[in-house]
Formats: C-alpha cells, structure tokens, sequence
C-alpha cells in the first residue's frame, strides 16, 4: 500500500510528493525545492522514515517542478525520468529563470531513461500506471496506481480548476480532452493529487468542476 506524503515548495506553492510503501522504497515526484531549507526538510523526512529513494519522476518540466531535480541527483544519485517531449521545457529554464527571480536555478541532469505515454514504473511493491495528458505542457504525465486509488496529476486537473493553457507548449482544448478522455473514466474514488492546491477526487471534478 502506497503511502504519500505532500511538501509545498518554492514560491509557486508547488506540490512536491513522496511515495513509499512497505519496503521502505520510495518515489520522488516533482520535487519543487528551491531553497536550502526546502531542501533538507525533504531529506529529513527520507532520513527519518528511513526510506531509500529509487525514483525521480517529473510529470512536466516547468521550473518550479524541476528545482530540486539536480539536489535529488546528487543526494542520492537518481536521474530524473519524463516523457522525452518535455526535454525542450526542461533545456529552457536556465534561459528564462533568471528574469522570474530564480537566480540560483541548479541546473537539472537529464535523463538516461525517458517514459513513454503509455506502461508503467515502479518502486518496492508499487506500480504506477503512465498517463499521458498533454495540454498543460506539451508531453505532461500523471501517475496512476489503480490499487491505491490514487493518481499524482501534475498541472492538468485541480480543485475545481485545470492547469493553464497559456505557457509555451500549452493547449487549452487538448487539455479538456484528455482530461475528459483520459482522467474522468478513472474510478470516482481515485484521490488527485495535483502540483498545486489540495487534493480532490475524479468523482467531485466530474460534478463540480466549472470548466466541463
């Protein structure tokens, strides 16, 4: 069984998740850190539930959730894993990070894997599903595990919202249809756990959410 626990990093207020379960290992996703002390609250979290991380997945590479990428390589010697259409995202953030305040931006490793849309990865006894969602940006993953009931949706569906559509690569209708498509014929139940904001379930977005 799949435990999570939720950081909210960097001045984006952005989501970092860190999955594990009873063999201790453990998922790093999205990890958002930017300042030294973001950085040693995750690491002391791994170090005190003494778990070992053996994955480093981005959903997407916009900047604020690839800062810590180059802290979790050098810590414990993980790669991070996208899909291969997200690299030109990733290879632009040193360009423009600067002028958004990020004047200490660590420049990420690139991966020796990349993901494909569809198949799945995996730690200890977990499995996670691919999901591909472009729209937000233009190759996004989320991370589905169907015996948790739990997916880790990146910036494609929110608490009552989507992921913007107005960033190099984003498009506003390929995001509604893959939301619809793809997230919303997931179970009710499935909990989301987005890159922003609260977590919320497939089945509450499918009844509230404004934009469907």
């Amino acid at each position: 069984m799949i435990t999570i626990k939720t950081f909210t990093f960097n001045t984006y207020s952005e989501n970092t998740y860190v999955l594990y379960d009873e063999t201790k290992e453990c998922a790093i996703l999205d990890p958002g850190m930017y300042e030294g002390f973001e950085q040693n609250e995750l690491a002391a979290f791994i170090k005190n539930e003494g778990l070992k991380p053996v994955l480093l997945l981005n959903t997407h590479c916009h900047l604020d959730h690839v800062f810590g990428n180059k802290f979790v390589y050098e810590t414990y010697s993980l790669k991070p894993q996208f899909h291969q259409g997200e690299l030109p995202i990733l290879n632009a953030v040193p360009g423009y990070a600067p002028s958004m305040g990020f004047t200490r931006y660590d420049v990420s490793p690139l991966p020796d894997t990349f993901l494909p849309e569809t198949g799945t990865v995996s730690f200890g006894n977990s499995t996670l599903s691919l999901i591909f969602a472009p729209g937000h940006s233009p190759a996004h993953l989320c991370f589905y595990s169907s015996a948790d009931h739990i997916l880790i949706g990146g910036d494609v569906l929110f608490y009552g919202s989507i992921g913007r559509t107005d960033l190099p690569g984003g498009n506003h209708q390929q995001l509604i249809q893959n939301i619809s498509d793809k997230l919303f014929v997931l179970p009710d139940e499935t909990k989301v756990y987005p890159g922003h904001g609260p977590a919320t379930s497939i089945g509450f977005e499918k009844q509230h959410n404004p934009f469907f």
